[in-house]
């Protein structure tokens, strides 16, 4: 039986060539076999939105969002399916939280992010950041106490 990352790859291969219907249907295996795989989970929103089922994308939009609620391309991603739906307000919401995400993901201290704590058993492999070097400014040395200014 082939891995699911093989499964998932096949159906990124059939999305990249248009050919939505394969897409689905190897994410919708792929989903059976691992209904906790959120790359596979957001890819058949959007597989579902290029056909033009825009019911059927922020069904599964919402699916991923329950996966990773505070996730910036779920929130982007339902933006687009509810403004294409006509439902501008709720578009609105879904961009604005998607904005929230980027601000979230960009403020939080380093090891907190998804994709951070996800490999939380290697972070204590990581190397400790460089100490931050402060270049000589030599405009700001006081002159020698009775003498000439330091020569440049």
């Amino acid at each position: 039986m082939p891995a699911a990352q093989d499964h998932y790859d096949d159906a990124m291969f059939a999305f990249s060539t248009g050919d939505y219907d394969t897409c689905i249907a190897t994410l919708k295996t792929l989903l059976a076999d691992d209904p906790a795989n959120f790359d596979a989970q957001l890819a058949l929103g959007m597989a579902y939105y290029r056909k033009g089922d825009y019911a059927t994308a922020i069904a599964e939009g919402h699916k991923a969002e329950k996966l990773r609620p505070n996730e910036q391309l779920v929130h982007t991603n339902l933006s687009l399916f509810y403004m294409k739906s006509g439902d501008k307000k709720t578009a609105e919401h879904h961009g604005l939280q998607a904005r929230i995400a980027s601000w979230r993901d960009n403020m939080a201290p380093p090891g907190t992010t998804p994709a951070e704590t996800a490999d939380s058993e290697l972070s204590l492999a990581r190397p400790a950041p460089a100490p931050i070097k402060v270049p000589d400014m030599p405009w700001r040395k006081k002159p020698p106490v009775g003498g000439a200014p330091p020569a440049h």
